[in-house]
């Protein structure tokens, strides 16, 4: 698994901008909204999916965003999704709860994972991730973190994520 020196050596070697800032752990939402504060750009959110036919998927949102499950398969061609368990979130991207960033997919094999990006984050000036851990966020553009995700062998699907209606 390359971990975060790998990150920053492809950061380098791609001539990305970025910037990097470190913070106390963050797990949730919630615990994040602190941070957020402090950090100018769109945050983002991620989940780790499996779909009905097996396949794998992490889907980065607005941090703010509750994704409407039912019609996300739709939305991103696939089979009915349900949460990935975390021994698989391991075993293809080196991360644990918590630190899901689609910049886990450095570490995972081409074609093991497809990596959805909603279009609001892909069009951003500035998104900002977890650099493989949840006590540091990195900001770069939507099309920066598109450019690394295709550095890495993903075609990244870059999609209207459907949300929940609010009641």
């Amino acid at each position: 698994m390359r971990g975060e020196a790998g990150l920053r050596a492809d950061l380098d070697a791609l001539a990305i901008p970025f910037e990097h800032h470190d913070h106390e752990a963050v797990f949730t939402v919630a615990e994040s909204r602190g941070v957020k504060d402090a950090i100018p750009g769109e945050h983002t959110k991620n989940l780790f999916l499996k779909d009905a036919g097996g396949a794998f998927w992490l889907v980065t949102v607005p941090a703010e965003m509750r994704v409407d499950l039912k019609a996300l398969p739709q939305a991103i061609g696939c089979r009915r999704v349900s949460f990935g368990k975390p021994e698989d979130m391991d075993r293809l991207l080196g991360l644990t709860p918590g630190s899901v960033t689609p910049l886990g997919a450095i570490n995972a094999a081409p074609g093991s994972i497809t990596v959805v990006l909603d279009r609001t984050l892909a069009e951003a000036d500035r998104i900002n991730v977890h650099p493989l851990r949840n006590t540091a966020t990195i900001g770069l553009s939507g099309a920066d973190c598109l450019r690394l995700l295709e550095h890495w062998g993903h075609a990244p699907l870059v999609a209207d994520i459907p949300a929940q209606e609010t009641r």
